[in-house]
């Protein structure tokens, strides 16, 4: 790369025409395989699911699902976080990770979740930067990898409040 030159990163919204870069990255990125509700929900997400490109090279994603609580409050469960590996370490995980927080705090959105497998040691220690914490573990919650057990982590978003 050249001296001065600036790469930049954008996020870009997940629709019709674009869910197969979508599902080309998680292909390469995850050890299972998609179907078509967890498609279905990204693009139900709307702001939630994104496309990370660098230098307008698709090389990441965030997919989101939002879930009705009991009482009607939602909560987003991160279905899917992912950079190829030559791209990480930019900054890109971060800004996806962050959209969605941001999104959570301006909508109040007090609740983020997801399942990490718990060997996963990168992704947890990733996660707790962003305040995330370990709430639960689930025993044999994946069907085809080992370890079959995952991690519950939550981030809890204590909204501001106005004065």
């Amino acid at each position: 790369m050249g001296i001065g030159r600036q790469v930049t990163t954008s996020l870009d919204g997940v629709r019709d025409k674009n869910i197969m870069q979508l599902k080309k990255l998680n292909s390469v990125l995850f050890p299972v395989r998609y179907n078509d509700k967890y498609y279905a929900d990204a693009l139900a997400s709307g702001e939630f699911t994104k496309l990370a490109y660098y230098s307008d090279i698709c090389v990441g994603s965030i997919a989101c699902r939002l879930e009705k609580k009991e009482g009607g409050a939602v909560r987003v469960y991160i279905m899917t976080l992912g950079v190829l590996a030559p791209y990480r370490g930019l900054g890109i995980g971060t800004k996806l990770l962050n959209h969605v927080i941001d999104l959570c705090t301006k909508q109040n959105i007090s609740e983020i979740y997801l399942h990490v497998q718990t060997n996963n040691d990168d992704a947890i220690q990733f996660y707790k930067k962003f305040g995330f914490e370990i709430t639960d573990t689930i025993q044999n919650y994946y069907t085809n990898i080992t370890p079959p057990d995952c991690y519950v982590v939550t981030r809890f978003i204590t909204q501001e409040t106005k004065k």
